[in-house]
């Protein structure tokens, strides 16, 4: 079989999207948009899209013998380089289709980890998604290239494999699906040793932080999390109209008001039937999200599959055991909704979320005050006494509590103030001599 696999990049290549789903389930039936969409990032043209609906997904060609030379049919007339698939197919389906296309055929999970290979900048996300790539495509050798059937070495003495091999070659042979195969473990296994490096040095990171309040943002891809971090922050995190434009943390202070800050982290973009290799892959980058205290979920409210994108993302959470984590939703890009009732449908199953633009600054103020809210915590009156030469109990309160009262006799103080429970806990780290709570 001629091989259409040598590289799986769909760039400036030119692209027919196909998609099926199961009779009787049509509701979950899309237009094959967001596919079009992850295609034209990797940098694919999109000239067709063909879309079908299976009694059953045939185990050779997935939408049937029929359905794909109709599809082949297509391909030949828009003169097609390769066929993406919006499902994640079988490597003997893979083979299959490429077979009667006599083109290069792709499914949903290898598209995205080619976005994720093109847009990965630093060290840590080359490696994540080098891991991520390796791990789907081990099982899937078998029609990965055309040399797999090739011998290194003879057929063994007297046979017909041994002629013509070079002196010290001969031997009992190994098939070069076995060496790639050996080859793939051994990168994967020094791969997963460096993100383990990695990851200790993010959780050193992350254990520097105790006792700073801690808000990571997550969201479906492009719903606007840089936008908004830049919006709160002087981040400075690259903003573009496309799908998975961040791939790597940036964590910064953000200021609430005066002495008051906590550090706002930013991730990368979540999307429906996200690979599994990738988010295992991607652990130490969204140590973020699980070690935060409070978790920002921004969503494009001006996307019609809106509650689709936010099934999608808690998904993920959960995946990753941030499930219980305090949410604040907050309703992105709510200046550019055009269908009426858009916000009211999303509103009426989170009555707690905040409307917002991150881009023109709308409501900003009220996403200020909910996290302070939630910073503080509930507040209580604290009367504290000491030696002054403790310096630090002073400037911990003028930092993070409303001082009420504060007097000061030889060296010895004795200050009253409203604190939220939340920065109750951190002062009495600091020990300070004499406490006392009201509540």
């Amino acid at each position: 079989m001629e091989n259409f696999r040598e590289q799986l990049k769909v760039e400036k290549e030119r692209a027919v999207l196909a998609g099926a789903i199961l009779r009787g389930r049509e509701k979950n039936f899309d237009d094959l948009t967001e596919l079009a969409a992850l295609a034209q990032t990797a940098g694919a043209t999109v000239v067709y899209k063909f879309q079908q609906k299976v009694r059953e997904i045939n185990a050779s060609t997935f939408i049937g013998k029929g359905k794909a030379e109709q599809l082949a049919d297509k391909v030949r007339e828009h003169e097609a380089d390769v066929v993406i698939f919006d499902n994640d197919l079988s490597p003997g389906q893979i083979r299959s289709l490429e077979e009667i296309m006599q083109v290069k055929v792709l499914d949903r999970s290898e598209l995205i980890l080619d976005i994720f290979a093109t847009h990965a900048r630093t060290r840590q996300a080359k490696v994540q998604v080098e891991l991520a790539q390796l791990e789907y495509t081990y099982p899937r050798l078998t029609r990965m290239w055309s040399h797999l059937d090739t011998v290194t070495g003879g057929a063994g003495a007297g046979g017909s494999g041994a002629a013509g091999a070079a002196v010290g070659t001969r031997g009992t042979g190994e098939k070069q699906l076995e060496i790639d195969r050996r080859l793939v473990s051994k990168r994967v296994t020094e791969l997963k040793s460096e993100l383990e490096e990695i990851d200790k040095r993010k959780m050193r990171e992350i254990d520097s932080r105790k006792g700073q309040f801690k808000i990571c943002i997550v969201g479906y891809t492009n719903a606007g999390k840089s936008t908004l971090m830049n919006a709160l922050t002087d981040a400075g995190v690259l903003v573009e109209d496309k799908l998975f434009a961040t791939l790597d943390t940036k964590t910064k202070r953000w200021n609430l008001q005066a002495g008051m800050d906590v550090l706002l982290s930013d991730t990368v973009g979540f999307v429906k039937h996200l690979p599994h290799h990738l988010v295992a892959s991607f652990k130490a980058t969204l140590e973020e999200a699980v070690y935060a205290d409070i978790l920002l979920h921004v969503v494009d409210a001006s996307n019609e599959d809106a509650m689709e994108h936010i099934a999608s993302v808690d998904a993920v959470l959960k995946q990753l055991g941030c499930g219980h984590k305090p949410v604040i939703m907050l309703l992105n890009k709510t200046d550019k909704i055009t269908r009426p009732g858009q916000l009211d449908m999303i509103n009426t199953l989170h009555p707690d979320a905040i409307c917002i633009s991150a881009k023109t600054g709308i409501n900003l103020e009220l996403l200020s005050e909910a996290i302070l809210k939630r910073f503080k915590g509930h507040e209580v009156i604290v009367k504290v006494s000491g030696d002054n030469a403790y310096g630090k109990i002073h400037s911990y309160l003028r930092a993070y509590a409303t001082i009420l009262d504060e007097q000061y006799e030889d060296s010895h103080y004795a200050i009253q103030a409203r604190i939220g429970r939340n920065q109750l806990t951190e002062l009495k780290r600091l020990k300070p001599e004499n406490l006392e709570i009201d509540d």
